[in-house]
């Protein structure tokens, strides 16, 4: 028995979904012709089709330096090549014997090395003394020794008594006594206070200071000249004949250019 469905006998057949996807390159069934195709590209000028754009590449910002830091890490470094520098020129001059360093002193006079009889040392002479050189800076001298504990005198005082207190280690500056009170004031903040120097005037210098230690001399025209320093920081103490234990209290503290004689003070 036939069955009729509306429409006649030229019915569309009922299409079964199989759950498969249509091959590839073929519609599916039902579908238009064309479709699934992808759009045709835009055409150029040329007729030939522009390709996918390529992603943009960032552009780099050129910031400039900071110079600021830069510029104070460079002066950290300096200064600090600086101190290393000055450090190791310090430890390489401390290092020199105190004799190769007084001798660099310009200007010094090194009488040890022009009379070795001079500087022998131990030469105790009672009364007044005549010296070459002056003021003296080695020799015969008293059995007393003057104080020079940083004492600073204000009068002459007798060389023969400074001269045994250079033989123990001191640095004895001397000054006209027509030097400025402000040159003069200068002199006694180098002295005073600082064991094994002492300061007083001296009549008939050829310069306006002098310093003496045992067989060394320096003259000079001012206070402010730097080898003062330089002259008391090599010779004071290592000048001693007597070695660094050598006294420079319980001495002379009087003034006056005549000698005093102690007869029971006989020491080095």
């Amino acid at each position: 028995m036939s069955i009729s469905t509306p429409g006649g006998p030229e019915r569309r057949p009922t299409v079964v979904s199989t759950g498969k996807k249509p091959a590839a390159g073929r519609p599916a069934a039902g579908a238009k012709p064309g479709a699934g195709k992808s759009a045709t590209p835009r055409q150029t000028s040329g007729g030939k089709g522009k390709g996918p754009k390529k992603p943009i590449a960032p552009v780099k910002v050129s910031q400039g330096r900071a110079w600021g830091p830069i510029a104070l890490w460079v002066a950290v470094g300096v200064l600090a090549a600086g101190i290393i520098g000055y450090g190791g020129w310090a430890v390489f001059e401390g290092s020199k014997p105190w004799e190769k360093r007084a001798a660099e002193i310009d200007g010094i006079v090194d009488y040890r090395a022009k009379d070795e009889k001079l500087v022998q040392g131990g030469q105790h002479q009672a009364g007044t003394i005549k010296y070459d050189i002056n003021p003296p800076v080695a020799g015969p001298h008293n059995g007393a020794w003057q104080n020079c504990m940083g004492d600073v005198y204000d009068a002459p005082i007798a060389s023969e008594h400074a001269v045994h207190s250079l033989e123990h280690g001191a640095v004895w500056i001397t000054y006209r006594p027509d030097l400025p009170a402000d040159q003069v004031a200068k002199l006694r903040n180098r002295v005073q206070g600082v064991e094994k120097t002492m300061l007083s005037p001296f009549e008939g210098l050829d310069k306006p200071i002098s310093l003496q230690a045992w067989g060394y001399q320096l003259k000079v025209d001012n206070a402010d000249d730097s080898r003062i320093d330089e002259f008391i920081k090599t010779l004071r103490v290592n000048a001693s004949v007597e070695g660094p234990t050598a006294l420079c209290n319980q001495g002379i503290t009087a003034t006056g250019t005549t000698p005093r004689d102690a007869g029971n003070m006989q020491q080095g």
